[in-house]
């Protein structure tokens, strides 16, 4: 292992990665119950999606640990899958197997720019300053995911937004918060998966949390969703904007998450580009294409893969920890299904504020820095999308720039991100 991951090169060894792959799954274990949920709204199978969904997750995980020997963690995309349901299908009334074959497309087309570089192009043209804040905003949108998870904050027709019932469970949530706080305040490796662990067993005893029936299952068939897809079907016509906005939030959901974990996880040379991004986004896209064959919608690099990097994961032995326990889960589903989402919400809020510190590096002094900062930072909770967000901060960068006369600064590539931005928007 240390001769494969080059452990010691990059600080690290076998416990720390294995407890770092452990608390990546934990954080993103929910998508295993979440993603059958939203996707059998369309039609599809739910046992067999539950099966697809850990397969899915397992083989992009592994190729991101064993192809890039990276930390991160990828699965069905959240809002993706969501994207697939009420707007592919209920929305625009394609059926789900022409659904999977609009992923297919949008794969395959990622691909392509992905080998030709199109993809790394993109990053590199994304200024310093704008990366920091994609970082700074997608921790600021996990952790609001995290504290609606927990139950802290809840909708409210007058303000949106509002303070939730201190009920047991958002107790028992912030206890699980302070043990985190406190463990990382005293350099406890684990710490975040120790929190998780501990307030799932308060829950048990102050019966917020019950005991499985069975501890193992055999896992359902996927015969009535692989291999279902109709690519034909997808061609027509009526179903190319769609295609287009799959492959915009795709990539930017991707890219901004690969942004802002690669800091975390220290993965930046000394000309700030991202080490071995190139494989990254390959397997990122081989993942969504394999994902579609099988039946699920597109598959992509998780930012909860953050949690993991925030507990010392800095190789792909962190990623295959995760991913075998992908594989594990579909006989134990039973058992990690007890894990309230007030347990792993504690997680979601401290990686949150660890990658919220790149708000430090950003120098708001300059109003031609802080108004795209801004508003990618903003936009991304209040939005509820990481690609509205870069999006937003993407189409200012560039109307600031085209203000204040200095165009010399905006990269051809990024002349095209910006129209291709306001073409999202527009759709």
């Amino acid at each position: 292992m240390e001769k494969f991951f080059k452990l010691k090169e990059h600080g690290t060894n076998v416990r720390q990665e294995v407890v770092a792959g452990i608390t990546t799954f934990l954080t993103m274990a929910y998508i295993i119950f979440v993603n059958p949920a939203i996707l059998s709204a369309a039609g599809m199978d739910k046992g067999a999606l539950i099966t697809v969904t850990c397969l899915a997750a397992f083989i992009g995980t592994a190729f991101a640990g064993l192809w890039v020997n990276v930390p991160f963690a990828m699965a069905p995309g959240m809002g993706l899958n969501a994207f697939f349901t009420y707007t592919l299908v209920m929305g625009h009334g394609a059926t789900w197997q022409e659904a999977l074959g609009v992923v297919f497309i949008s794969g395959i087309i990622f691909l392509i720019l992905t080998f030709t570089g199109f993809r790394e192009k993109i990053i590199d043209a994304i200024p310093s300053q704008l990366r920091l804040a994609v970082g700074a905003g997608i921790g600021l949108f996990i952790a609001f995911i995290g504290m609606q998870n927990m139950g802290l904050i809840v909708s409210n027709p007058a303000t949106l937004v509002g303070l939730g019932e201190l009920n047991l469970p958002v107790l028992l949530g912030l206890i699980g918060l302070a043990v985190m706080g406190y463990l990382e305040m005293k350099r406890v490796k684990g710490g975040i998966l120790v929190g998780i662990i501990v307030t799932t067993v308060l829950g048990i005893v102050f019966k917020e949390v019950a005991l499985p029936s069975s501890v193992i299952a055999m896992p359902p068939s996927i015969a009535p969703i692989a291999f279902k897809l109709n690519i034909l079907g997808a061609l027509k016509i009526s179903l190319f904007g769609t295609i287009f906005s799959f492959m915009f939030v795709d990539l930017f959901d991707s890219v901004g998450t690969i942004m802002a974990c690669a800091h975390e996880a220290e993965m930046i040379d000394e000309k700030g580009k991202i080490q071995n991004v190139s494989k990254l986004l390959e397997a990122d896209a081989m993942a969504t294409v394999i994902g579609s064959l099988l039946g699920t919608s597109t598959t992509t690099t998780y930012v909860e893969s953050a949690s993991g990097i925030a507990e010392g994961g800095r190789t792909g032995l962190t990623a295959i920890t995760t991913a075998v326990l992908f594989i594990v889960a579909l006989f134990f589903a039973p058992l990690i299904g007890i894990v309230p989402a007030f347990a792993t919400a504690p997680a979601l809020i401290l990686v949150g504020i660890y990658m919220f510190k790149n708000l430090l590096d950003i120098d708001f002094h300059d109003i031609e820095v802080a108004i795209p900062s801004f508003l990618t930072i903003i936009l991304m909770p209040l939005t509820y999308s990481i690609s509205t967000g870069i999006a937003f901060g993407f189409i200012s960068y560039v109307a600031v720039s085209i203000f204040s006369g200095d165009l010399k600064k905006i990269k051809p590539t990024m002349w095209f991100i910006g129209i291709l931005s306001v073409v999202e928007l527009i759709f």
